[in-house]
């Protein structure tokens, strides 16, 4: 006869996994001797021995009773179907993993690949991290709101790069960050200006008419206008656009 020690030093476990199966009721708890201890017998490792296989085997505790009742039909269904289970969830790791292997960095997180390369194309022109990281903020939210939406926002992100105004404006605004706050004017006003040649532009265009097209959510414009709005000198660049006729951020019409 085993002591508790013996009985998991032969069936190579620990007494506390013993202790842990016997308070799931999957080894039976043996009633103690003349000196007060438990004693097993080579059943019970047996029993022991076949429920460390399954548990190694990725079969949940909660299916190992059941299994190791069960005729040998019913083992080998049960087992086939754990085994569809195990494979869906090796699968769905391998996407986990894939997703990890694709983030790289920080402007990859939940954004879609078009908004990533889109960031990348604002830093070639020079943008500062701190503009590309508000962009990519900015961005999450939208893809989250508008995911059908990307494909179209980003053709028309991508179309206003190829402008030397709009590459012009991102420069500015690296050095507003770059500069001393009492050095902000002029490049606001400068910044204003451009603005306003692409606002006048874009109306001109039709363009402006179609927003609500893409962004009918009023709530949700209003949502990035704040983000916009935590920066300091965005104030002071909204009240320049509104001396120059403009009001707007995210959506932009004459005032």
């Amino acid at each position: 006869m085993l002591t508790i020690g013996q009985l998991a030093s032969y069936a190579g476990v620990t007494i506390r996994a013993v202790r842990h199966y016997h308070a799931k009721g999957l080894l039976p708890e043996p009633g103690r001797d003349s000196s007060g201890y438990r004693s097993y017998d080579a059943g019970a490792v047996v029993r022991l021995i076949r429920i460390r296989t399954l548990a190694e085997a990725g079969v949940p505790l909660a299916r190992v009773q059941a299994l190791l009742d069960a005729d040998p039909e019913t083992f080998a269904a049960a087992l086939q179907e754990i085994d569809r289970r195990l494979r869906s969830e090796i699968r769905e790791l391998q996407d986990h993993r894939r997703r990890i292997a694709q983030l790289g960095g920080g402007d990859t997180l939940a954004v879609p690949k078009e908004v990533t390369d889109y960031l990348e194309l604002v830093r070639r022109i020079g943008a500062p991290d701190q503009l590309v990281e508000a962009e990519r903020d900015a961005w999450i939210l939208i893809a989250a709101r508008y995911p059908e939406q990307i494909p179209y926002f980003m053709a028309d992100k991508r179309a206003q790069l190829e402008d030397p105004r709009t590459v012009r404006f991102y420069r500015l605004i690296g050095g507003l960050l770059s500069s001393r706050a009492e050095d902000h004017e002029p490049l606001l006003r400068e910044m204003a200006d451009l603005l306003v040649e692409l606002f006048e532009e874009a109306d001109q265009n039709g363009q402006l008419d179609r927003q609500d097209e893409h962004m009918d959510d009023p709530a949700f414009v209003q949502l990035l206008d704040s983000m916009a709005g935590n920066h300091p000198v965005v104030p002071r660049l909204r009240e320049l656009l509104a001396e120059r006729g403009w009001a707007g951020w995210t959506r932009v019409e004459r005032a």
